[in-house]
């Protein structure tokens, strides 16, 4: 008997030590109370958003391209990009450099030296998904104001679509920048020409075309830069046929890098130019394609190289307010039409065949223009960052 009470005495002892335990206070060190373990609330980490960038170089609208594009009394310029819809449309936004006005039957339609490019053209670029477009060049003044009022009128009737480098007052210019919200980012854009080919501006109005001039595109890059998280300035520059960037590029891509643009896209050389990765004083990067190339084109010159163009590519991350490059790199394209100069289509580089080259207009006086002279100088200016792949494909 006692030790069956002896017994039940250590239980009862046990049960009250563990329920001291359990309803013990907070332990105090130091005078700072800790909760316990249970009640500690870990913030969840912040949602990442993507969006990716794809940036084209010249669309020209030569007289073949012209030619070949008008069927039963009317243009189309559809088909042309039938292949490339797979980047530029796949992308959350994709920029291209219109090189010639879009007229209209008032103005007439033109192919070089004075460029007036069927509105059709325009229609084509925005069914292809693009949505940025750069009307900064030096052929933007062929047909005058006419030519730049007809081209401001066609875009903003097409939904979607943001046009650069033109401007219909003072205040447009500097009260109304471009900035596209998507995906939980804001993204700006600046466009800049170095000239018009001598064509001046009308009297009263500098507004209309944004020439290059660094004490302008400081005070509005300066003035873009804090309202967006990824700032984009194209630039037509350089000189023609070129294959290396100009001193006069590399010292305005130092300035805009010193300005802390983002991703500067170039273009007018009408070749291929390197790409080059600038550091800037906030610990940053600035990107630059000093020359994308031709888009889509049909250059007389005897010189292959026009036809090899590309599509800068950016992948964007951004976490809270931290916005990062998650990929950058170039996917090659190339202007293929048959030897009749008909059939343009633009290729992605990787698609291309040797068969299409020995077919291209450019062969029939140029025995080396095949598949792999693309593919080499591709890789020659590009190394590391050359895409050869649908980065969108699943």
């Amino acid at each position: 008997m006692a030790h069956n009470m002896k017994r039940y005495l250590v239980f009862i002892l046990l049960a009250l030590v563990v329920l001291s335990c359990s309803t013990r206070p907070p332990v105090r060190e130091s005078g700072v109370e800790f909760p316990p373990p249970s009640q500690v609330e870990i913030p969840p980490s912040p949602e990442s958003f993507y969006l990716t960038i794809v940036a084209a170089g010249d669309n020209i609208i030569h007289d073949p391209l012209l030619i070949a594009s008008y069927r039963n009394g009317a243009y189309n310029f559809d088909s042309i990009y039938e292949k490339i819809k797979a980047y530029t449309a796949a992308s959350d936004i994709a920029f291209v450099n219109q090189e010639t006005i879009l007229g209209n039957k008032t103005i007439g339609y033109s192919g070089y030296p004075e460029f007036s490019t069927p509105r059709e053209a325009g229609a084509a670029l925005a069914a292809a998904g693009f949505d940025v477009v750069s009307q900064a060049t030096n052929h933007v003044m062929d047909k005058g104001e006419a030519g730049v009022l007809s081209t401001m009128d066609y875009w903003e009737s097409v939904e979607g679509i943001r046009y650069l480098g033109i401007h219909r007052s003072e205040d447009d210019r500097l009260n109304h920048p471009v900035i596209i919200s998507k995906n939980n980012f804001r993204i700006g854009f600046l466009a800049y020409t170095y000239g018009t080919n001598a064509i001046p501006l009308p009297r009263g109005k500098p507004y209309l075309v944004s020439l290059i001039n660094r004490e302008t595109m400081a005070k509005e890059i300066d003035a873009l830069r804090p309202l967006c998280d990824y700032l984009v300035v194209s630039v037509h520059w350089g000189d023609e046929y070129s294959p290396e960037p100009s001193p006069y590029q590399t010292g305005l891509a130092a300035f805009l890098a010193g300005h802390n643009v983002d991703l500067v896209i170039g273009h007018h050389p009408h070749v291929l130019q390197r790409f080059e990765v600038l550091p800037r004083y906030d610990g940053k990067n600035t990107l630059c394609f000093y020359s994308l190339g031709n888009f889509l084109s049909a250059h007389f010159r005897p010189e292959k190289e026009v036809l090899l163009g590309g599509l800068a590519y950016v992948k964007l991350k951004k976490t809270g307010e931290n916005v990062s490059v998650e990929e950058t790199g170039f996917i090659p394209t190339i202007t293929h039409y048959d030897a009749k100069q008909t059939g343009f289509l633009v290729y992605p580089l990787s698609e291309y065949t040797e068969e299409l080259a020995e077919k291209h207009w450019k062969r029939t006086n140029d025995r080396n223009m095949t598949l792999d002279f693309f593919n080499n100088k591709a890789r020659e200016l590009f190394g590391p960052a050359l895409i050869l792949r649908n980065p969108f494909a699943q």
